[in-house]
């Protein structure tokens, strides 16, 4: 079987202006932030994100101007606080906010994953969140006649998910905090995964595979590919870039940060 291996370069120029991205990972932990640098070195241009909880990769994605939408349901930087660009580009009118619950991006997820163009569900029902997602609808359903909320499937265009492990084949272990991962590989219409390490097959086979070669269409080897989040047992996040971050954003030296950071990267961390 072909390799599907590929260099960050190649790999990220899958991504095409204006595409979603689905963003893997969760808060500060298993973020493809490697991935995202390269988004930001190639200047990819009016993208809309999609995550359940954007983070440091996101947010300089976002103050790098490579995105003008998000879809999500928290962004931050956890105990680091706010994540600064997005907080800045919102209220400046630069961003446009999806408002996101955890079930209605996974139920758009799984319809997209099952093939359908909704899956109802109760999580909007007696809120005010129909006034900010007028996409939503209504439907009745045939058993009970309940008026229940039509979540739309959601297809990202490109998922990018960092990995403890992968083979050749795209087949890849993420650990024990899954997040949306699983779903995000299943619902893209290609899937980018960067990895710790290259292992053989039968490694995968005897460790058990989370996501499955055949959702992948490329794999990039990216050793510390989510520093200075955590990827855990690999790594702990590096909490001193993150205050370094917040201190850069707030000084105004955004641009310079994200370049220290992406040459940083291209080294051994």
């Amino acid at each position: 079987m072909e390799s599907k291996i590929r260099d960050i370069k190649t790999a990220v120029e899958l991504v095409r202006d204006g595409a979603m991205i689905a963003v893997g990972g969760m808060t500060n932990y298993r973020r493809p932030v490697r991935l995202s640098l390269e988004i930001v070195n190639q200047k990819k241009r009016h993208l809309s994100l999609l995550t359940p909880s954007a983070g440091l990769e996101s947010d300089i994605m976002i103050g790098a101007c490579c995105a003008d939408v998000i879809r999500t349901c928290y962004a931050g930087l956890e105990i680091f606080g706010l994540a600064p660009m997005f907080r800045r580009k919102v209220e400046a009118g630069e961003l446009r906010m999806v408002e996101e619950t955890e079930t209605t991006l996974a139920a758009g997820l799984r319809a997209t994953v099952g093939t359908l163009a909704f899956l109802p569900a109760r999580c909007m029902s007696g809120t005010d969140l129909f006034r900010v997602r007028p996409d939503i609808r209504k439907v009745t359903c045939p058993y009970t006649g309940e008026q229940l909320p039509a979540l739309p499937a959601i297809k990202p265009d490109v998922a990018l998910i960092h990995a403890l492990a992968a083979d050749q084949q795209g087949n890849a272990i993420l650990g024990g905090n899954h997040a949306y991962d699983l779903e995000l590989a299943q619902a893209a219409k290609t899937t980018i995964i960067s990895t710790e390490a290259v292992v053989p097959h039968e490694e995968i086979v005897k460790r058990g595979a989370d996501i499955i070669g055949f959702d992948v269409e490329v794999v990039v080897p990216a050793k510390h590919g989510a520093y200075p989040t955590s990827c855990y047992p690999d790594y702990f996040l590096d909490g001193k870039v993150f205050v370094e971050y917040i201190k850069a954003c707030q000084e105004d030296r955004f641009d310079s940060f994200v370049r220290a950071l992406c040459e940083r990267g291209n080294g051994e961390i």
